[in-house]
């Protein structure tokens, strides 16, 4: 027989896991239940890895559990921290819930916790830190948006299987109550686990309707954990895509970063496309998906897109890359406004990436994003087609000391959007575009090595200019200084005299 873990009961014993006893070492991330597999083994090996992981956090978790239970109240691990306990990736990030209210919380907390904070307490969390460990401990609670509302209206309950009907999934619906460590699962989370599906705990229409970002959380979840999205929850979807519009930016904003970042973004966007939300959300990217027809032929410009992301992806190097991902996703959003049918039959885009950069900005603005990353993001967009102006290096150098100015510090990253962009199936011109692009790298390397590209100013700075001309602090400095850097960038470095030289005519022009 199973252990009772595995039975189809909502609750069950965990095996002992060893309260202040033996700290097991955390097993790396395991792969996702298989679901090819027959579903109790698969459940037998996620029960396996459930009890090593719960063994690691079994210290800390069990003495704030006895503390709980000392002042009269119920603790349970809950949400993604049981689910990736299942998954064999718990992290350091210990989600718990009960049935104390926040202020009865932080009496608890305060004298145990290294740390304590308090921003979410307003929706019933409050957060700490323990041994390395962050917890956020939230009261039982039921959340709902009225039709206009942007913000939860946030009530409290009073039991365990009040509070995980209003999860979002049912492999979020979980909890193992401490210290007994029963398992609770009334909606089939280890099921849908083992089946790497998304379902709802009641109905999706109820679901989304009490909060509709959770249409969101559904693609971004499909995304990071590589799942599939129950029928049912897709169509509800379809239905109320529309609801998103209560949401407010930020909230969105966050949920969309979560899937561009996660492992297999092309998924979750792909399920935002299908079911409408990205209309509501990023409508530039159904946006790409232009018609063609036998006479006027051209690239498929959404598919191309996805695959510039996953390409961008594997150029990353040191972890997940907000800005270039973005930067991919966005860098053909020009198109479909820039396209014109030539008499020849071919289909033309001119100036995609300058309408393609306002148009990144605006989008992105609406979202709420920072400053510093629209501009990032817009001016990749802008830049990435600048190389295919390269040809086979006929580039001199005060191109090439441009294209290094106007990069700037994002240079790596338009290296690496820019090969990219090269999703062509002709192995002949996809090899001449990379052997291109070696070159033009190799010249930015010799070309920095002998005149500092990363820094590149006039021979001469302002404090100069002025003294040369005789001149106060006005405009006159800013232009004057605006010549010298373009000589710079045409000519290299020149030496302080032919740069006096050099100034002194400009001025005497000037009139």
């Amino acid at each position: 027989m199973s252990h009772p873990l595995w039975r189809g009961a909502s609750h069950g014993a965990l095996p002992e896991y060893g309260g202040a006893s033996g700290r097991l070492g955390h097993v790396p991330c395991s792969v996702v239940p298989n679901a090819n597999e027959d579903t109790p083994t698969v459940l037998s090996q996620a029960q396996q890895r459930a009890v090593t992981e719960l063994l690691r956090v079994a210290p800390v978790a069990d003495d704030l559990a006895r503390r709980f239970q000392e002042a009269g109240f119920s603790l349970a691990l809950v949400g993604g921290s049981v689910r990736d306990a299942l998954l064999g990736r718990l992290g350091n990030d210990l989600d718990f819930t009960t049935d104390a209210r926040p202020e009865d919380v932080l009496k608890i907390v305060r004298p145990w916790a290294d740390a304590v904070w308090e921003v979410g307490i307003a929706f019933g969390t409050v957060g700490a830190q323990k041994q390395g460990y962050q917890i956020e401990v939230t009261t039982y609670r039921s959340e709902a948006y009225d039709r206009t509302s942007r913000k939860p209206e946030v009530s409290y309950g009073d039991s365990i299987e009040e509070d995980l009907v209003r999860r979002d999934f049912t492999v979020n619906a979980m909890a193992v109550a401490l210290p007994e460590k029963d398992f609770i699962d009334p909606h089939g989370g280890r099921e849908d686990l083992a089946r790497r599906v998304l379902r709802t705990p009641g109905t999706p229409e109820d679901s989304f309707s009490d909060d509709p970002l959770r249409m969101m959380r559904a693609a971004r979840f499909a995304a990071q954990l590589d799942f599939e999205v129950a029928p049912e929850v897709v169509a509800a979807m379809k239905d109320m895509a529309g609801r998103l519009e209560i949401v407010s930016a930020e909230r969105v904003r966050d949920e969309l970063n979560k899937l561009i970042l996660s492992a297999h973004p092309r998924k979750g966007l792909t399920l935002l496309v299908e079911t409408g939300i990205a209309d509501h959300v990023l409508p530039e990217l159904p946006a790409l998906r232009l018609e063609s027809d036998e006479h006027h032929r051209h690239k498929d410009v959404y598919d191309h897109t996805l695959i510039v992301l996953e390409q961008a992806m594997a150029l990353e190097g040191n972890g997940p890359d907000l800005t270039l991902r973005l930067a991919a996703l966005l860098h053909d959003i020009g198109k479909p406004r820039t396209r014109r049918f030539e008499d020849d039959g071919r289909v033309s885009f001119h100036h995609h990436e300058v309408v393609g950069a306002k148009m990144t900005k605006k989008r992105m603005t609406a979202l709420k994003y920072s400053n510093e990353l629209v501009k990032d993001v817009s001016q990749l967009v802008e830049l990435h087609l600048r190389f295919h102006g390269y040809g086979t290096g006929e580039w001199t150098d005060s191109a090439v000391r441009r294209y290094v100015r106007d990069a700037g510090p994002l240079l790596d990253r338009l290296h690496k959007l820019t090969r990219s962009d090269c999703t062509t199936r002709n192995k002949r011109r996809a090899a001449a575009l990379s052997r291109a692009y070696d070159g033009l790298e190799q010249r930015i390397a010799e070309l920095q090595e002998k005149e500092e590209l990363d820094a590149i100013r006039p021979d001469l700075d302002g404090n100069q200019i002025m003294e040369i001309l005789g001149i106060r602090p006005g405009p006159e400095v800013g232009k004057a200084y605006k010549h010298m850097l373009e000589l710079r960038l045409e000519n290299g470095p020149m030496g302080h005299d032919a740069a006096v030289t050099a100034l002194k005519e400009w001025w005497a022009e000037q009139g």
